[in-house]
């Protein structure tokens, strides 16, 4: 029925749904603008400005302010290799992909598939795990890892090594064409990926190992993300679909490391992690080879020999609590983008709304300081169908679920980078209607009407989707 329903829409109809449902809204928004202003006006901002995300929150104490630029300092100052004159900063590797937290994230946004070369860039991660046997000792230990690691290289692999220590392996990612076509004969091409590494440093991979990418994310709104009360994420599960709209959404529920036990996911590609402390923290340990008191050792295997006699930095930990507090500070302090509520937004976003997207994709939520915003997620988990599909299991994560990505915050990308975003885990959309051409499983529906729009209300739903 939904489906006839799209068939039959056009924009005039739409428009005109439009503008009756805002009319109230509009006038609610002229009576009470200012306030909802005044509120939000500390931690948001729709200016399209490249430097946003580095830029701290308004009302910063002095103190609050120097902790914020302590924080920026250790996110964006290169790391060096141990022993150094250094000594704030070394402890680099001995294995690592990049040097800084800010080398993977450029100007706090989302990662580039491709560097300046047209090489694959160091924002692009592979990861690894093997299959879980349900053996008892894979059973002890997937009680507070998310994965069972590969034996060789562990939950990563390194492109980079210190000196005298090997890097791990390089990217290898082949693509090859898909064509979709639409219902009124416009074609689509998509780029379906095939994984592989090259120059294995250390041995075969496991008979089981499990290969996947992930593309860093955007840090827009982060601190914002974690301050939404668990309530509120819960409120939106319904695991079993017991509404009958084919969507089925679900927490994952992840060990943390820093309580030592389990609590709500919000964090990563499938929600594996809870809080943005504990984030930073794996991220210094598995992209640089920081170590911190939340993980305290080196990301070397037992096999790699140079890797586990390299010299060790003078502290035991490369990144101590005031640094790694400093840093989580910084993240969750700066000024986050929220797209300007203009004509074209909303009617953008009742486009969203028709054909089902808001149902994953949820716009608004009221954080625990009474912000209200549009971070286009419910961070729970969906069956994105097989062809999204990574094998890669995490905590309660199946491998053909992903947490909803946050939306909020792409529209900087170009602005950031100079091109467009490569979008979904691992790069492979060239832009947000190959995005929507890819979801399968439990957002198969939404795809489909999508595909089942008016051109020109295709084309409005993209604009808007650049937009937010």
């Amino acid at each position: 029925m939904m489906l006839q329903i799209l068939k039959k829409l056009n924009f005039n109809s739409l428009t005109k749904s439009i503008f009756s449902k805002n009319l109230v809204a509009n006038l609610l928004i002229l009576a009470t603008g200012f306030l909802v202003v005044n509120s939000n006006a500390q931690e948001l901002s729709y200016k399209k400005d490249k430097s946003l995300f580095v830029k701290p929150i308004k009302n910063l104490s002095d103190k609050q302010y120097d902790t914020f630029i302590l924080g920026r300092s250790f996110f964006t100052i290169p790391w060096v290799e141990a022993p150094s004159a250094t000594t704030a900063r070394d402890g680099l590797g001995p294995l690592f992909n990049a040097n800084t937290c800010a080398s993977c994230h450029p100007g706090n946004g989302r990662g580039n598939l491709y560097n300046k070369d047209n090489q694959f860039s160091r924002n692009l991660i592979a990861k690894l795990s093997i299959k879980n046997r349900f053996t008892k000792e894979h059973k002890e230990i997937l009680k507070t890892s998310a994965l069972i690691m590969e034996p060789n290289y562990g939950m990563q692999i390194a492109i980079n090594g210190i000196h005298g220590v090997n890097y791990e392996a390089k990217p290898d990612i082949k693509f090859k064409e898909k064509k979709v076509i639409f219902s009124d004969g416009e074609i689509a091409i998509l780029l379906k990926p095939t994984y592989a590494l090259k120059d294995l440093q250390y041995g075969p991979l496991h008979k089981d190992a499990i290969l996947t990418f992930r593309l860093a994310p955007s840090l827009n709104g982060l601190g914002l993300i974690e301050d939404i009360s668990d309530e509120d994420i819960l409120k939106n599960q319904d695991e079993f679909d017991k509404n009958n709209d084919g969507i089925s959404g679900r927490a994952n529920f992840v060990y943390s490391a820093i309580t030592k036990k389990m609590e709500l996911g919000r964090y990563s590609w499938k929600a594996s992690i809870a809080t943005l402390k504990q984030q930073t923290a794996d991220a210094a340990n598995n992209d640089m080879g920081i170590t911190t008191s939340i993980f305290q050792n080196d990301t070397c295997t037992k096999n790699q020999k140079a890797c586990n006699e390299a010299p060790k930095p003078r502290d035991s930990i490369d990144l101590t609590d005031l640094r790694l507090d400093a840093i989580t500070y910084y993240l969750k302090n700066r000024k986050t983008y929220s797209a300007k509520k203009d004509k074209a937004y909303k009617e953008g976003l009742e486009i969203f709304r028709t054909i089902g997207c808001i149902s994953c994709h949820i716009d608004s939520f009221v954080t625990k300081k009474d912000v209200k915003i549009s971070p286009f997620t419910d961070m729970l988990l969906h069956d994105m169908g097989e062809e999204l599909a990574d094998g890669r299991s995490e905590f309660k994560a199946r491998g053909n679920e992903w947490r909803t990505p946050s939306l909020w915050g792409l529209a900087l990308h170009e602005k950031i980078n100079k091109r467009k975003p490569r979008l979904l885990h691992d790069g492979r959309a060239r832009d947000f209607q190959e995005a929507i051409l890819w979801h399968g499983g439990e957002a198969r529906t939404s795809k489909e009407n999508y595909m089942n729009l008016d051109k020109e209300l295709r084309k409005k739903l993209i604009k808007f989707l650049e937009k937010v």
